[in-house]
């Protein structure tokens, strides 16, 4: 790896990145300088590459939208090979409420938001819709 700017410029111009390829390479540039002690100029070389880097994937790749309420529950109950009927358990109600919250028919109570919250080890906000 080259040890001043210019020779670290000569390896790869940091430039904004607007393809896969310059992405690519521009990431195999800050992973290699990541491995190792760096100098001033390598230093600086990595910041101005990781910030192209960061602003090319703020515009490009998107955040995921937030999976809530009834969904994160399936996807939770899921996970841990748990039934309707063992929802009911957790919350403390017959199994005919728990199918009643998974088909969307009954929303969940702050209790029961509670009481999963503390079951999944998970914010309470993750069962709000």
């Amino acid at each position: 790896m080259p040890k001043t700017y210019t020779g670290l410029v000569s390896l790869l111009v940091p430039r904004p990145i607007h393809d896969q390829a310059s992405y690519d390479n521009a990431v195999e540039i800050v992973h290699a300088l990541a491995g190792i002690k760096l100098n001033r100029d390598q230093e600086d070389y990595l910041e101005l590459m990781a910030r192209i880097i960061e602003d090319y994937e703020r515009e490009i790749i998107r955040e995921p939208m937030p999976v809530k309420g009834v969904a994160s529950l399936k996807f939770l109950l899921k996970e841990n090979g748990l039934s309707a009927d063992d929802l009911g358990s957790i919350i403390g109600r017959d199994r005919s409420i728990a199918y009643r919250i998974l088909k969307g028919e009954r929303s969940l109570t702050a209790e029961h938001i509670k009481k999963l919250s503390n079951r999944f080890a998970v914010s309470a906000d993750l069962f709000l819709s």
